[in-house]
């Protein structure tokens, strides 16, 4: 385990409203190629989410450093330890190596972190319990479901709150999680400030866009917004606050 910074809570609310696609696109102009974890989908329809990374990492099962069994080594019992160190709020991520056969966590760990405040999770692989796991409204977004226990089959957890790999995304802990009906996003603490301030402007002007384009505006003018349209925009939100 390392220690690690978590995002303000004002930076967090910041960029709570502005959707996974926003981001990804605004991420795009800032550098970050794909910050989309490809794998995880998600499983609690019309829920979002924004909130600090807490991670998990998963290894290929070796049973001379993890033995047999769900309850055994509580030494090694790391996948509890994460949510055990988890604040109101957080984002537990995992890298379950894409696993479809090993439940990472069950319904009695998810009511566990979601009674601490837990704002969702991101599991690159499975959990377990789900039918009783989604009644819980805890937003998630997996890989898959399977009926086994986190050790059952071929993967062991190794550490938790260090760099990992969701999704084919690097993930470290403190990153800033968007999620929503389009995926989940990793948004790299050190551009969560910058990105806060231009996908607010992006949300803006897309407000004023979506209204002229309902009202049968030229989508050449209006998407993306065009010098044209520029001053016309700057007058709405005078108007519209």
């Amino acid at each position: 385990m390392a220690d690690f910074k978590r995002p303000s809570k004002d930076l967090v609310a910041k960029l709570a409203h502005i959707g996974s696609a926003t981001a990804s696109g605004e991420l795009k102009r800032l550098g970050i190629r794909n910050p989309h974890m490809i794998g995880p989908v998600q499983r609690t329809p019309g829920m979002s989410i924004a909130g600090p990374a807490t991670t998990l990492l998963f290894m290929p099962k070796r049973e001379d450093i993890y033995p047999e069994g769900e309850y055994v080594a509580p030494e090694g019992q790391i996948h509890r330890h994460v949510l055990l160190d988890s604040q109101p709020g957080d984002v537990v991520v995992v890298d379950a190596r894409a696993s479809m056969s090993s439940g990472v966590f069950g319904e009695m760990m998810l009511t566990y972190f979601k009674g601490k405040g837990g704002a969702g999770i991101v599991v690159d692989g499975c959990i377990r319990d789900f039918p009783e796991a989604q009644k819980l409204g805890l937003p998630m977004w997996l890989r898959g479901t399977t009926p086994n226990f986190h050790t059952q089959t071929d993967l062991f957890p190794m550490a938790y709150n260090v760099p990992i790999a969701c999704g084919g995304v690097l993930v470290m802990p403190g990153d800033i999680i968007v999620a929503d009906d389009d995926g989940a996003v990793v948004v790299p603490l050190s551009l969560a400030e910058e990105l806060a301030g231009k996908a607010g402007a992006h949300a803006e002007w897309e407000e004023f866009s979506r209204l002229r384009l309902s009202q049968g505006g030229d989508l050449r003018k209006y998407y993306p917004l065009s010098d044209e349209a520029r001053g016309e925009y700057e007058e709405w939100k005078k108007t519209n606050g």
